[in-house]
């Protein structure tokens, strides 16, 4: 009877520990999950998603949109083997990525080169989203301006960079794989600033312009008339530089839990 009891006792307590394993395997896979989830939506539209609550198309009078392109990306991937591309993609974003994490700002997507950017939403900041989308290009820009490829040193990595502010609407588009959006004229113009933009430089739409003039500390000189696509011709502006940059110097990057997982043994790395 005595050993039946040791048994049973012994029994429970191999079973409580399970259960206390099992609860914290569980908890971890859960916190897992939610990083996982804020990477790819904006913080508070994650957490309306994980509560079980539809998320509702937004307008937002203005944001600030930033987009950058890498000239010349054909032929460097032309001379290139996949594995290097991606190798050289993986450290360029995750250099962007640790600039953007200073900033009040959120990463739309990345698609191939392209690199999309935005302030202001989902949590306005008066005019505050053209700033730091400003001085977030400039320590871009001045980032890249030292940036080696591994596989092609003697190649200067040249970024072209544009930037509109204007009206959008932002929602969520799909269930299995939601991703936030953006829809508006502006968005289309932003990306037009890019590509009638020049290599190292950063292209300001007019509407930019004047939300950075109220700051007073950028410095913008007058490009002239260039054509937009759709809109004919418009005049548009450099950004050199800011008197104020409130610089915030990227520091060590730290790995998430996703990243540090031993059964993940390679860095997680989100194309969008």
């Amino acid at each position: 009877m005595d050993d039946l009891l040791r048994r049973m006792e012994q029994y429970a307590n191999n079973l409580e520990v399970l259960v206390s394993e099992k609860t914290e395997e569980l908890s971890q896979e859960k916190r897992r999950s939610e990083e996982l989830l804020y990477q790819v939506l904006p913080r508070p539209v994650a957490q309306q998603l994980m509560l079980g609550e539809m998320v509702q198309p937004e307008q937002f009078e203005c944001v600030t949109i930033y987009f950058s392109d890498i000239v010349g990306f054909t032929s460097l991937c032309a001379n290139s083997t996949p594995m290097q591309v991606v190798d050289f993609l993986n450290e360029l974003y995750s250099t962007f990525d640790r600039i953007i994490g200073f900033y009040d700002v959120y990463k739309v997507e990345t698609i191939g080169d392209a690199y999309m950017v935005v302030s202001g939403l989902p949590e306005r900041n008066g005019d505050s989203h053209t700033r730091e989308i400003g001085l977030m290009a400039l320590a871009i820009l001045d980032a890249v301006r030292s940036f080696t490829i591994a596989h092609q040193p003697d190649r200067v990595l040249q970024l072209r960079i544009g930037i509109h502010s204007g009206p959008v609407c932002a929602g969520v588009v799909g269930q299995k794989m939601p991703h936030y959006c953006l829809f508006g004229d502006a968005v289309n113009t932003a990306s037009r600033m890019e590509s009638t933009g020049q290599p190292l430089k950063i292209h300001v739409s007019e509407a930019a312009k004047q939300i950075f003039d109220k700051f007073g500390t950028f410095n913008l000189e007058l490009r002239g008339e260039v054509e937009l696509k759709g809109k004919g011709f418009v005049t548009t502006y450099w950004l050199l530089g800011c008197s104020d940059s409130d610089p915030r110097p990227p520091t060590p990057r730290v790995p998430s839990t996703i990243e540090l997982d031993s059964n993940n043994p390679y860095p997680l790395v989100f194309m969008g």
